[in-house]
């Protein structure tokens, strides 16, 4: 078991669950026998979650809350936790009492066993259909651009070892993301199924919105990880089919122009090869542009992550030295000593 614990959970008006969720931690923790935290981020609560979270931390001396003014985004809360954080490993589950607790012990576990990030899979999920039909459409199309095939990425109930947080930069829907953010690192990310209890609280706060949000990220994302250090690759990728198809559309209607078959001014297909040229070549454009912004900013530490190094260190002396090489010197010398001697 690590030595100590963090747990994060953002919440936005959950006043029924907050105090329950607690003493169902504790519990759950109490056979392991590590230190523990647990860190509430009121994500601009309007209920009473936030007084209720105030009391455990002026009776836990373990509780610690984070209030934002408003509502900032579970990706926010997310990242607050992160930066608050003191344990070995962190934990991140929802306030609603959908998660439970007494799972951590098996991502403890997977942690143990040599990963740096393990997911959580709400194998048997009791929500509905329009929350379950998005996140099925969305884990499917992000493990088939990521090579990462995971059956929940939309889980909250994740655990991290402290070393791959100062990688994540969370922000928007980006919280969604963290396996796929942190495999292109090359950190090794685990999935375990978890219990999933039903809503008995308050309602959910996503829907077919989170989708649409979410998709939009992908693209952010896919900059930040797969072509970050060559954006002009992705923008070709969209570009140059596109382009190709209205190329062809107008070689097309220009042969047909050649053989007389007829006026192509007023075809749409001409005014589609037209769009579809333009839209294309104005992709490609803007990728090249931004391959020349990020190659004016790129630093030697954006390039890669280096997991471990051994040997000495550069600021150490670690040469070897054998007698040939110690004697090239001094032949040298004497050589500059002897051509000095006949200058003069």
């Amino acid at each position: 078991m690590p030595k100590s614990l963090s747990i994060v959970v953002p919440f936005f008006n959950e006043e029924e669950t907050i105090e329950t969720l607690y003493e169902q931690i504790a519990t759950a923790l109490a056979p392991t026998g590590c230190r523990y935290e647990v860190i509430f981020v009121n994500d601009g609560s309007s209920d009473l979650g936030p007084m209720t979270a105030q009391k455990l931390v002026e009776s836990k001396p373990a509780v610690s809350l984070i209030n934002f003014r408003t509502n900032f985004g579970k990706a926010a809360a997310l990242s607050a936790g992160f930066r608050r954080a003191r344990g070995d490993i962190v934990i991140t589950m929802d306030a609603d009492l959908q998660d439970d607790p007494a799972e951590i012990p098996r991502f403890l576990e997977q942690v143990a066993g040599g990963f740096d990030v393990v997911s959580g899979w709400k194998q048997k999920r009791h929500d509905p259909l329009g929350k379950t039909l998005p996140s099925k459409l969305f884990n499917a199309v992000v493990g088939r651009i990521f090579g990462l095939r995971l059956h929940d990425y939309n889980c909250g109930f994740k655990a991290y070892r402290r070393e791959v947080l100062p990688h994540l930069n969370l922000y928007g829907e980006l919280h969604r993301f963290t396996p796929a953010l942190l495999h292109s690192l090359g950190f090794r990310v685990s999935e375990i199924a978890v219990t999933h209890h039903p809503r008995t609280h308050g309602k959910s706060k996503y829907g077919w919105s989170r989708l649409i949000k979410g998709m939009i990220d992908l693209f952010t994302v896919l900059l930040s990880t797969r072509f970050r250090m060559r954006p002009a690759h992705l923008f070709a990728y969209i570009g140059l089919p596109i382009a190709g198809a209205g190329f062809a559309a107008l070689s097309y209607l220009t042969v047909l122009w050649f053989i007389g078959a007829g006026p192509i001014g007023s075809r749409p297909l001409l005014f589609f090869g037209i769009m579809a040229v333009l839209f294309g070549t104005q992709m490609i454009a803007t990728g090249l542009i931004a391959e020349v912004v990020r190659a004016g900013q790129s630093q030697e530490e954006d390039k890669y992550l280096v997991e471990s190094e051994f040997g000495p260190s550069p600021q150490q002396s670690g040469w070897e030295s054998s007698d040939a090489q110690t004697a090239a010197p001094q032949a040298l010398e004497s050589e500059d000593a002897s051509s000095q001697k006949r200058s003069a």
